[in-house]
């Protein structure tokens, strides 16, 4: 059964109190973005205090500095005004549980959701599948804090980030909801 009916039902009764959120300005009025997971556990508006209009949120598999969020850091503060960024990756990440090689083997097998084991993930599906997954970079983690070091190492030194943006490192903590701080990636992250 679809969840649609019960989003679009949801969305009838937010855009009911809407009120005064359609004249929010665009850019980010707390002038900072957040590159994060997509993790249904983590709520950004809820870990970070935010409300409609305070902050970009960038979201993707892991919250990995990958060539597209660096895409939208970079358009949020040059064109924006984001003054700080924020690479929040969380405990008992998915990205953990697998390989670029196990991903490329499922996706190989069939194209259907993979199942979640004991020894990992495998493959149910019936096919067919497809190895294009070969061509991806799946930006698996083997370690959660290295990851945020390597991310926020990234986006420092990425030639399009300017000197100045500091760019600060954490994991979020599913088990308590806190923001634990990866010291080493917000020092390499260091406004210059």
């Amino acid at each position: 059964m679809s969840v649609l009916p019960e989003v679009l039902a949801a969305n009838e009764t937010y855009a009911a109190g809407f009120g005064d959120l359609g004249s929010l300005a665009l850019p980010p009025a707390r002038h900072f973005a957040i590159l994060t997971c997509m993790d249904a556990r983590l709520d950004p508006a809820k870990y970070a205090g935010l409300s409609e209009g305070d902050a970009h949120v960038i979201r993707n598999a892991g919250g990995r500095a990958s060539d597209d969020a660096i895409r939208s850091l970079v358009i949020s503060y040059k064109l924006l005004g984001t003054a700080e960024f924020f690479v929040v990756h969380h405990t008992e990440c998915g990205m953990e549980f697998f390989t670029d090689d196990v991903m490329r083997g499922l996706l190989a097998s069939s194209l259907e959701t993979a199942a979640l084991g004991e020894d990992g993930f495998h493959d149910v599906g019936t096919g067919p599948g497809s190895t294009e997954g070969a061509y991806v970079d799946w930006l698996t983690i083997a370690d959660a804090d290295q990851a945020v070091v390597d991310d926020v190492t990234r986006i420092r030194n990425h030639p399009l980030v300017p000197a100045g943006i500091p760019v600060y490192g954490y994991v979020y903590d599913v088990k308590s909801g806190r923001l634990v701080e990866v010291e080493a990636a917000t020092s390499i992250g260091a406004a210059q």
